[in-house]
């Protein structure tokens, strides 16, 4: 835009409208600007101004012509349109774009050379320092987890803070921005933040230090008496009710409320916090927490839901508070739950009373860890019969809020997948060793300082190989679904990984399931110089997040051949048929009990309550018009369409199996 000086006639009508400048000659304006709109402000230093065109609507008709009224404003860029009116004290050093609205705020100003935001530290999982992650607009989950967790190779983490430092002194300026189409209303102090287009800020009490990376496909809003400090909070997210962040990354589509506190913590996509508390947190996508009684700290959570009252210890009154643990994915804590901290639980693990053991059950997916007397008890294998974790894997890509299309966190959402699979068989080695040592008809088992009973083993064992059958029948299913074959050699091709990315162990890297090696292969590169840039690593882990499903089918085939004992050269048509009649056979067994599970939701213990006033009908009939009815169940009716549909699709492949043997055999 062309900017000029003002006439004489300008800054006389100006004059007359209650306005001064320390110099008029270091304002300028646009070519249609016109003054009428502007009373009552003080400028002084370099001051650009646009046009006020715009007539705003408020909530119930309320309209207000664009303009400037009422505020002091020093080295200032005012956009096309912009409403600023009731500046109680000051805005300084700053940048607005076009549509904007200010009004009621105390102060907002720039007063140094600022990163906002970008390079600082926070102090996550260790509260004594030691694995701090630089925070940046472009950090990812999976960037923060090297960072935190990969400090044994500080060649790397070196790196890493080097790519992080340049993009925060790339990005520095002594003046701050407001984008876009912005709405700032009765504030207090805005300090070296920058505002990205479409954010809303209602009564903000401080912001100081950060960035908010609002944009117009997922405006962020920060609303009554929230508080933050040194910050980054991303596309999509809402900071509200009497938040307070200090020293803290909100990633993208979060949701931070109800007096929620937290400092030196980082949340990824789609967390939420309520009236509880967080310190030092790493929440991997989807870490829920809603209660006042809750608090989180030094611990590395992900896809988990803490129940209220839960708890952890990241000390022992020794040498402070330098103990941390992990939650796999998808962990959920009943209410006043309690871990002593170091401790690795499980993926999708139900954690249930206190634990003071510093057990790892990281080999022990899917299981409950239950107190009994003061001891912890293993459950093996027991969340995977609990409709409760099905419901879960089936909600979570449901509340994916992001409308950002650049996505930061790359999330897999499978339930069964490399990553679980492989604890399974090392649960069945594990589970199996016990028998062998300690003998099949002993009564318990001792396991990281958890107690095992003989039936939850038994139990455990069978649960798991089922869990592996039907991964590996699903696999296979996905790999021959939808051709036609005419002969084995057709299905051996067909068979053939498309890559040898894939074998070996597989690492959930927060949320992105993922190959070691591939890991490995970022980590190199990271090192090497050859990836030296934050939007390259970002771009290296988008498509190791597009081939997931390439890589699975080459861990998923070499699992097939030696659990099956089959190669790629001896499979025949029968092996096929005995890989799919078995995942059948597992897909409905697990069913089945899922349905039995969902039961009990409706069963007579979960009907008191009900009908209080009235008699034994009139409490089943409360239920029902509440509750439902079982048999109407939309999840219980899935469940058996579930069932069906896998069946049919089984035998649908064992028919085209046994048709082209038939054929064969007749050629």
């Amino acid at each position: 835009m062309e900017y000029r000086k003002l006439t004489t006639e300008e800054i006389v009508q100006l004059e007359k409208q209650n306005c001064r400048a320390q110099d008029w000659t270091l304002v300028t304006v646009g070519e249609s600007f016109s003054p009428e709109y502007v009373h009552h402000v003080t400028f002084s230093g370099n001051i650009r101004m646009g046009r006020f065109d715009r007539v705003f609507t408020f909530e119930g008709g309320v309209q207000k012509q664009a303009g400037l009224y009422n505020a002091t404003l020093h080295n200032c860029e005012i956009g096309d349109n912009v409403l600023i009116d009731r500046v109680q004290n000051y805005i300084a050093n700053y940048k607005i774009g076009h549509n904007t609205l200010i009004q009621q705020v105390d102060r907002i100003l720039t007063d140094k050379k600022s990163t906002f935001g970008n390079g600082v530290e926070v102090a996550v999982l260790n509260e004594t320092g030691g694995r701090e992650v630089k925070i940046n607009d472009k950090l990812s989950a999976h960037v923060a987890y090297i960072l935190a967790l990969y400090r044994h190779r500080p060649a790397l983490v070196a790196k890493l803070n080097e790519m992080i430092d340049f993009y925060s002194q790339k990005h520095a300026s002594e003046i701050g921005e407001i984008g876009d189409n912005v709405q700032i209303i009765h504030t207090g102090l805005i300090r070296n933040v920058r505002i990205g287009n479409n954010a809303r800020l209602e009564g903000v009490r401080r912001l100081e230090n950060g960035s908010i990376n609002s944009n117009e496909y997922d405006p962020v809003h920060i609303g009554y008496g929230a508080i933050a400090e040194d910050f980054i909070i991303c596309s999509g997210s809402q900071v509200e009710d009497g938040t307070m962040l200090t020293r803290c990354f909100v990633g993208q589509s979060c949701r931070l409320g109800h007096a929620y506190s937290a400092s030196d913590s980082l949340f990824f996509s789609n967390c939420q916090g309520e009236n509880g508390e967080a310190c030092a947190i790493f929440a991997g996508p989807y870490t829920v927490t809603h209660h006042k009684s809750t608090l989180l700290i030094a611990g590395m959570f992900s896809f988990m839901n803490a129940g209220s009252g839960s708890n952890q210890s990241n000390h022992m009154y020794k040498l402070g508070p330098i103990h941390q643990g992990i939650i796999e994915r998808g962990g959920k804590t009943t209410s006043d739950s309690y871990i002593l901290w170091p401790a690795k639980i499980g993926a999708f693990s139900l954690i249930m009373g206190r634990h003071y053991r510093n057990s790892d059950t990281s080999n022990m997916p899917f299981s409950y860890l239950i107190e009994s007397n003061d001891e912890s008890i293993l459950v093996p294998g027991a969340n995977l019969k609990s409709v409760g974790t099905i419901r879960d894997a089936q909600k979570f890509p449901k509340r994916d809020r992001r409308k950002d299309p650049n996505k930061l966190d790359q999330i897999n959402f499978n339930l069964l997948s490399p990553y679980t699979v492989q604890k399974m068989f090392k649960a069945i080695e594990i589970l199996k060793g016990l028998q062998i040592t300690c003998g099949e008809t002993s009564e318990t088992y001792t396991y990281q300082s958890c107690r095992i009973k003989n039936s939850s083993l038994k139990k455990g064992l069978d649960i798991y190989d089922k869990a592996i059958k039907k991964f590996l029948g699903n696999s296979i299913i996905s790999r021959l679904e939808g051709e036609k074959f005419t002969s084995i050699q057709e299905i051996r091709k067909r068979l053939k990984p498309d890559s040898v990315i894939g074998l070996g162990a597989w690492h959930d890297i927060a949320g992105l399931l993922i190959p070691k090696q591939t890991v490995n292969e970022l980590l190199d590169g990271i090192e090497s110089g050859t990836i030296h840039k934050l939007k390259d690593i970002n771009s290296f882990i988008q498509n190791a997040h597009k081939n997931y499903y390439s890589y699975e089918w080459t861990w998923a085939w070499d699992k097939i051949q030696s659990y099956y004992k089959v190669t790629l050269e001896t499979i025949t048509i029968e092996d096929i048929i005995r890989i799919v009649e078995d995942w059948k056979e597992a897909v409905v067994d697990m069913d089945k009990v899922l349905y039995e599970d969902a039961k009990k939701e409706f069963s007579l213990s979960s009907r008191t309550g009900f009908g209080a006033d009235g008699n034994d009908n009139e409490r089943r009939l409360d239920f029902e018009y509440v509750r439902g009815n079982f048999e109407k169940n939309t999840f219980a009716v899935s469940l058996l369409q579930h069932i069906e549909k896998k069946a049919h699709l089984g035998n649908k492949i064992i028919d085209e199996m046994k048709q082209i043997n038939s054929e064969t055999r007749t050629y």
